[in-house]
């Protein structure tokens, strides 16, 4: 056998030794830049901005609020689709009825009405929720031309009638009612959601034990609401009948806020029998008592808002913000010569 060179046995023992260092220390490079596992972080629930509770679908609709006029004279009653609405407003009108002005973002409802007409007062309940779908059946040439002239974007159901439903046993003028799809879909371009307008906390602020309250509108609207601890909702009634919806709901709120108001008559008739448009100053510069109701408790306040598009601060006597619970509200505009008895 011919010798083996001494330089060629070292080549192939560091060779050797190379290929055994590579195949030991390749795990060990591939361990140490291994990432390390990551933690299992819940990601927080979208919430409905006007209710503060988490969206059901897990995400907030690419929509805007929606605010149908509905009708509450005896004869419109009784409603659909208030207790799918994220927030109701319960206003003064003529003749000491009043009208409620139904708000819709998070939730769908299968038949909301009867639809009615607009008032000048809706314009400073409307403006803190940026640009508003706002459905009604016409209104007073004043009206209608104060609307045009604000944020708003009006759905006047006689000129759009392509969604409105009939359903059997109602009669005109209280038989005018819509799908809240399709009237999302008058205005498919808009789909900037609002701003939140209220604080929401699951913790009970400190208050006074309140579980009936009484709002006595009128004869045609005696307002009561019971809370009811097991679901830790108020109930609605006028007087001591349930106030039930069309499918036999009854409707109910997890926050109730009283807000006083300062009304007048006029300038304008808004019916033949001499009924006068019912004004109140909401935004420039405006305030007034407030009465909060969550959780059976009531805290005390005050209402501001110097703007129209700023939404209303209820302010404690604390002077900090009222939180509400997460849920519905029902804001009722209650006119100052109104006396609200709140029973522990």
């Amino acid at each position: 056998m011919r010798p083996v060179h001494t330089w060629m046995k070292g080549a192939a023992v560091l060779s050797v030794a190379a290929l055994t260092l590579a195949g030991c220390s390749s795990p060990a490079k591939r361990t140490a830049h291994r990432r390390a596992p990551r933690p299992n972080v819940a990601t927080p629930a979208a919430l409905c901005p006007l209710t503060g509770r988490p969206a059901s679908t897990g995400s907030v609709p690419q929509r805007p609020a929606l605010a149908v006029k509905v009708d509450n004279y005896t004869q419109s009653r009784p409603q659909s689709g208030l207790d799918k609405a994220d927030i109701v407003f319960e206003e003064p009108v003529e003749g000491g009825i009043t009208r409620y002005v139904a708000v819709f973002q998070c939730q769908n409802a299968a038949e909301v009405g009867p639809i009615r007409s607009a008032r000048n007062i809706d314009i400073g309940i409307l403006g803190e929720f940026g640009r508003p779908l706002l459905v009604n059946m016409g209104g007073i040439n004043p009206v209608l031309a104060n609307i045009a002239a604000s944020s708003i974007i009006e759905n006047d159901l006689r000129v759009d009638s392509s969604v409105v439903q009939n359903p059997p046993g109602r009669f005109a003028p209280y038989d005018t009612y819509a799908t809240t799809s399709s009237l999302w879909g008058l205005q498919p371009a808009q789909r900037t959601p609002p701003a939140p307008v209220f604080n929401f906390s699951n913790t009970v602020p400190t208050g006074t034990p309140a579980l009936s309250i009484a709002i006595p509108f009128s004869g045609n609207s005696n307002v009561v609401w019971n809370y009811d601890p097991a679901t830790e909702q108020y109930l609605r009634s006028f007087g001591s009948t349930p106030d039930l919806l069309s499918d036999g709901v009854q409707n109910s709120a997890a926050n109730v806020i009283v807000q006083v108001v300062q009304i007048s008559y006029g300038p304008w008739l808004e019916n033949d029998a001499g009924g006068l448009e019912v004004q109140a100053n909401l935004y420039q510069g405006a305030s007034g008592p407030a009465e909060i109701f969550r959780n059976g408790v009531e805290v005390t306040g005050t209402w501001q808002r110097d703007a129209l598009g700023q939404p209303t601060q209820f302010i404690s006597s604390t002077g900090i913000p009222i939180p509400l619970q997460p849920g519905r509200t029902w804001v009722e505009l209650v006119p100052s010569a109104i006396a609200v008895t709140a029973t522990p």
